[in-house]
This record gives C-alpha cells, sequence and structure tokens, in this order.
C-alpha cells in the first residue's frame, strides 16, 4: 500500500488518545487555543499537515547556505518517516516521546512519524531534562545534545535515542557508550528533511538511511543524492571523508576551516582532541588576524581563567596548538542552544583590550 500524506495509522495514539483526522484536527485546535506554548506550535503544524495542501512552509537550516524559507512536499516528509521507521525498526505500536519545538523540522517529523507509523507518541515541552515530566519507559525519541547531557540519569528509560541539532561532544559520547540503550548522532538538515544518515555514538563513520547515497564535490563537500526527499542533489558545506556511496566521515564545515601560514585546518577536529584536557569546560578553536601568518589560532574557554600546562598541549599536531588562550565568562548562543562564535569571539577580545 503507497502511504500518503492523509494516512492516519490506526494504531496513532497521541497522549494515550486513539485519534483519526477529524478528532486529530480538534486536538490541534485545542492546542491552539488553550495549550501552552509548545503545544500551540505542535497545533499549528498539525493543522498543516491536514490542510489539503503538498507542501509544508518551512526555513533552511543553513547547512547549505544562508537561511531562507522553503516549501517541504509533504510526500518527501511520507518518505523521510518511512526511511527512519524501516531504519531504526520502529513498528506501529511504538512508544515515543516528542520533546523537540514544533516549529523546527525535527519536531514537525515526530508528529509526522508518528502519524504513519502508528506510534503512541507522548508529547511534552521542549526543556533541558524532558524525561522529568514522563513516566515510564520508552521505546524512541530524538533529542539535542545538550537535552541529552542534562538527561544522563534518565535515558536508561529510552531504548533507542536519535541525537540532532549540534555535534555531540567527546565526553558525552563517552558518557552516552556506558549507557544500556542504543544511542545514535545523526547528520540531517530541512533541506533532506531531517537526517539522511545515523551512527551509534562514538563509531567514526555515518550510515544512510534507505534510498540515500552520498559523493563528495571537488571541495570535499558533502553531496547527498536522496531522490525520494529531495528532487535534486543537495550540496552541503560540510567537509568529509566519504567511505563508499553509503558511508562518510564528517570533518567539519567549510567555512570553519582556518587557514594558517598556508595549512589548512579543522577546528573541529582539534576541539575533540582538546577534550580530553577541557572536558568540564565548553570551548571552541577558532582565529585572529595575525601579521605573519595571516590568522592565528586560538582558544576559547567559558568561565573563569585557569592555568593550562604547556605540556598539556601536546595531544595535539604542530599547527594545531593555539597561539592564544581567551577566557569568556559565558558565551554567547543562537536559540537551539549552537554557540555564536564570532559574537563570543568579539566579547573576548574586547575584554582582552579592556
Amino acid at each position: 500500500m503507497e502511504i500518503t500524506p492523509d494516512f492516519i495509522h490506526p494504531s496513532f495514539c497521541l497522549n494515550g488518545i486513539s485519534l483519526n483526522a477529524e478528532s486529530l484536527w480538534s486536538v490541534a485546535y485545542s492546542f491552539i487555543k488553550e495549550g501552552e506554548e509548545y503545544q500551540k506550535h505542535i497545533g499549528l503544524f498539525i493543522l498543516d499537515w491536514l490542510d489539503g495542501n503538498d507542501f509544508v512552509p518551512m526555513q533552511t537550516s543553513g547547512t547549505t547556505g544562508t537561511p531562507k524559507p522553503i516549501r517541504v512536499s509533504k510526500q518527501a516528509m511520507v518518505q523521510s518517516a518511512l526511511a527512519t521507521g524501516a531504519y531504526f525498526d520502529l513498528p506501529a505500536g511504538t512508544r515515543a516521546l516528542h520533546c523537540l519545538p514544533a516549529q523546527f523540522v525535527a519536531g514537525k517529523m515526530m508528529l509526522v512519524r508518528a502519524i504513519l507509523l502508528g506510534w503512541h507518541i507522548d508529547v511534552t515541552a521542549p526543556a533541558s531534562r524532558p524525561l522529568d515530566n514522563c513516566k515510564g519507559n520508552y521505546d524512541f525519541s530524538a533529542l539535542v545534545p545538550l537535552q541529552a547531557e542534562a538527561s544522563l540519569s534518565e535515558l536508561h528509560r529510552v531504548k533507542k535515542t536519535i541525537l540532532g541539532g549540534a555535534k555531540v561532544g567527546p565526553e558525552l559520547s563517552r558518557q552516552l557508550q556506558e549507557l544500556p540503550v542504543n544511542v545514535y548522532e545523526t547528520y540531517g538538515m530541512t533541506e533532506t528533511v531531517t537526517h539522511i544518515a545515523a551512527k551509534k555514538v562514538g563509531q567514526p563513520a555515518f550510515e544512510t538511511l534507505p534510498g540515500v547515497t552520498v559523493e563528495a564535490d571537488d571541495r570535499n563537500c558533502l553531496v547527498i543524492n536522496a531522490p525520494r526527499v529531495a528532487d535534486k542533489p543537495v550540496v552541503t558545506n560540510d567537509v568529509v571523508e566519504v567511505l563508499g556511496e553509503n558511508r562518510f566521515v564528517w570533518l567539519g564545515r567549510v567555512d570553519n576551516v582556518i587557514n594558517s601560514g598556508g595549512i589548512k585546518l579543522h577546528p573541529e577536529q582539534i576541539e575533540e582532541k582538546l577534550a580530553a584536557i577541557l572536558n568540564n569546560r565548553r570551548y571552541f578553536i577558532t582565529t585572529v588576524p595575525d601579521d605573519v601568518l595571516g590568522n592565528k589560532l586560538v582558544l576559547v574557554i567559558e568561565g573563569e581563567p585557569f592555568t593550562i600546562a604547556t605540556k598539556q598541549f601536546d595531544v595535539l599536531g604542530r599547527y594545531e596548538k593555539p597561539k592564544e588562550i581567551y577566557f569568556v565568562k559565558q558565551f554567547t548562543e543562537t536559540g537551539s542552544g549552537k554557540i555564536r562564535r564570532t559574537e563570543t569571539l568579539n566579547i573576548a577580545l574586547n575584554k582582552n583590550e579592556g
């Protein structure tokens, strides 16, 4: 049977209530009129999903360029949901937890998967510790790394968790690998209707979902061929090592690549090595202008200043060692918790000049 956007699986339940199209519309309307802020966004998306149009308006992620409004095909969202269900083995009756903002694609797709695949989904506010508000155990959930980090003591209640929206840091990866459940890091964006690849935390290479192949362009950036969800190849700004048409290793953002004295460096790889000595702090690698090198490597650390012995930087290669270290009391962040590197660096530089 071909699944279309107007299909509602007979096993679908929302917050323990079995719903058809009519009752789902009523729940969405009540969320908008009487619900909390997160419920209003859920209600608005459900009405978008049921409105008879063949697309949903969204905003691109910025992975492929400047964020801009786009129309995402509902049939592409159907195909994405089916691929997720097949890859992670999530049949009808799967008990799922929805705790992401529904104004973004990841939150929208959790609802689409539940409706089409017949999940029993509970929705809760997208808080830092969403499981605190829920009872019992779950088969599946999607979180951002900040939620996972804050929920380490509760994640054993979810058999399979996918993480997206930001890179999983080395220390969090180590902690997640110790849990008696499966946790996956995903790769995707709005343009590919969320994830097109996944890997268990701690593994180096991503594996593509069904119907997806990958290659690299002349910049060594990832090109995604996913005809079921995108009508043309999606060219990203993510530098990768392609291991085959279904496997790749993410190296960093091409727009983050640092050219210092003619040496090209990936800050993300340096940051991963630094986890061994900075595992209790947030930090990032960036550059400032330099008369000799053109750009020189600097390390920005959140919190009160402390001394780092020069020998500790032996974990880094010759050209990877920072020339300066700056401390900032608190990093500037986006609404989704990503560090605003340029703004944070400017705070550090202004403080240093002052």
